[in-house]
């Protein structure tokens, strides 16, 4: 009888192996351990004029630092060193984001906040670098730039699209922006910073939102008299639906507002896309592109999308009276992210820690690819949990 019950027993502590969860921290060190290796190895693909923009068809593509997206990489880069304590990573960090610094003086477009906000201002929150502070300051003072008192926002974009006529749009990704103002208004208490963030950030929530707190992409204002000239979705499916990273984007900007200013409307603003987003995400968590295909279930997933929502529930699970609920999801979407589906193996993926995201589906550009900025905020999303589950 003895060999059977060896045997059983055997069997036993194998169904237990196999029924165990991952704890939250096994698995950010697993994903840590990932991101780490992969960044190293993207680093080391790099030119002093280049930042990593996407894997596509087997092809490493990078863009020039001028584009939108080029604080994320060195924003990955210290994030990581801020878990691992890594020198290493420390001086790649840093590398890469002295790269960014010449955007300081951009004045005609929004996306000098995630550039400048995403390197340097990690490079100041954990160096504590006076240098990256006066970057920070030259460049909130430059997007302040693109403020019109008459439309009451920052305008997004120089350019008119081909195809459409817009005159001044604000889209809403353009609320990630105004954290950059919040921060260095709350700082040098500058009182001019701060109303612009606060009048952006009241426009918006006047203008680009549905009845259901769904949004749009795109509100083209007339310059002359602020009005509304129309409102569209130039990323998503229809100017109607709910292009799923645009709602990301609201959920993170109204979140991160009331953190900046205490002003209740913003959390109440962030709670409502909450509950909205909560009722809305498959069951894994991950948002399908736009959450009104008629191609659902058999439509792409975006990852980028799931990351900044997890990073913004995360945050919001803190302040808001039903924050469980919010954690759960982020906790939801996090394990989701970190499963092989999504996860890439290390030295595959272009070295982008996350597949499977979406650009611009409409333009038929980063398609089911990785991208920076998935990558960035599914680790600021990891760190969160961290911050606020165990005190770390």
């Amino acid at each position: 009888m003895k060999p059977i019950y060896a045997s059983i027993t055997a069997a036993l502590l194998i169904c237990t192996s196999c029924t165990h969860q991952e704890t939250m921290e096994e698995l950010t060190e697993r994903v840590f351990a990932v991101a780490k290796a992969q960044s190293e190895q993207m680093a080391a693909k790099l030119d002093p004029t280049t930042t990593p923009r996407t894997f596509d068809e087997g092809r490493f593509v990078t863009a020039p630092v001028e584009w939108w997206c080029s604080g994320f990489f060195p924003g990955t880069l210290w994030q990581i060193y801020e878990y691992s304590g890594d020198e290493t990573v420390r001086q790649l960090a840093e590398q890469e984001t002295a790269k960014v610094e010449p955007v300081k003086y951009t004045c005609d477009h929004h996306d000098v906040g995630f550039q400048i906000n995403c390197s340097f201002g990690h490079q100041y929150r954990l160096t504590d670098d006076t240098l990256s502070l006066n970057i920070m300051r030259t460049a909130a003072h430059s997007l302040s730039q693109g403020f019109s008192s008459t439309v009451g926002c920052i305008k997004s974009w120089p350019f008119v699209k081909e195809g459409f006529d817009w005159v001044y749009p604000v889209i809403i990704d353009n609320m990630m922006n105004l954290e950059l103002l919040a921060v260095i208004g709350n700082m040098d208490n500058d009182d001019q910073l701060r109303s612009i963030a606060v009048s952006h950030a009241d426009k918006t929530m006047r203008n680009h939102f549905r009845d259901d707190y769904t949004c749009y992409h795109l509100v083209d204002y007339d310059p002359e008299t602020g009005a509304v000239r129309k409102r569209i979705t130039v990323q998503g499916l229809a100017d109607e639906s709910a292009w799923a990273r645009g709602q990301a984007w609201a959920l993170y900007g109204y979140t991160m507002m009331f953190e900046q200013t205490g002003e209740v409307r913003y959390l109440h603003q962030a709670q409502h896309i909450a509950d909205m987003l909560v009722a809305r995400l498959p069951e894994d968590g991950i948002p399908y592109w736009d959450f009104d295909s008629p191609k659902i279930p058999d439509e792409y997933r975006d990852a980028s999308a799931a990351a900044i929502m997890a990073s913004a529930f995360i945050s919001l699970s803190q302040i808001a009276d039903n924050g469980k609920s919010y954690m759960e999801i982020a906790e939801k979407q996090i394990r989701t992210l970190a499963g092989p589906e999504y996860l890439a193996e290390v030295g595959e993926n272009g070295n982008f820690i996350l597949k499977h995201s979406v650009g611009s589906l409409p333009d038929k550009t980063e398609v089911d690819t990785p991208l920076s900025y998935a990558d960035y905020y599914f680790l600021e999303a990891l760190l969160r949990y961290r911050k606020y589950t165990l005190n770390l």
